[in-house]
C-alpha cells in the first residue's frame, strides 16, 4: 500500500474511533484482531498528533509569558504521550 494522505474532518475521525472502540472482535481469528488493534491504535495516534499541532499553535498565539509558559507545558506534556492510548474508546 502507498502512503497517500486522505482530508478527513476531525469529528468524523472522532466518530470511527469511537464506534471501532464498541466492536467485539474477540471471536475474529487472531489475524483480524492483530489488524483491527494496529488500525485502532494508529488512528487515536493520528488525533494525538492532531492535538499537538494545535497545542504548538496555542504557543505561538499566547497572549503573554504566563500563557505562553502554560501552552508549552500542555504541549510537552502531549508531545511525551504519543502513543500511549489505551483500549476501546477515545481515551483523550
Amino acid at each position: 500500500m502507498g502512503d497517500n494522505s486522505v482530508m478527513i474532518p476531525h469529528s468524523l475521525l472522532e466518530r470511527i474511533i469511537e464506534l471501532l472502540g464498541y466492536w467485539d472482535t474477540s471471536r475474529y481469528d487472531r489475524a483480524v484482531c492483530d489488524d483491527y488493534d494496529y488500525i485502532l491504535q494508529e488512528l487515536k495516534v493520528k488525533i494525538q498528533k492532531l492535538e499537538l499541532r494545535e497545542a504548538y499553535t496555542k504557543i505561538i498565539q499566547a497572549k503573554d509569558e504566563d500563557a505562553r509558559l502554560s501552552a508549552r507545558i500542555e504541549y510537552l506534556w502531549q508531545r511525551n504521550n504519543i502513543g500511549r492510548v489505551r483500549g476501546s474508546g477515545i481515551d483523550f
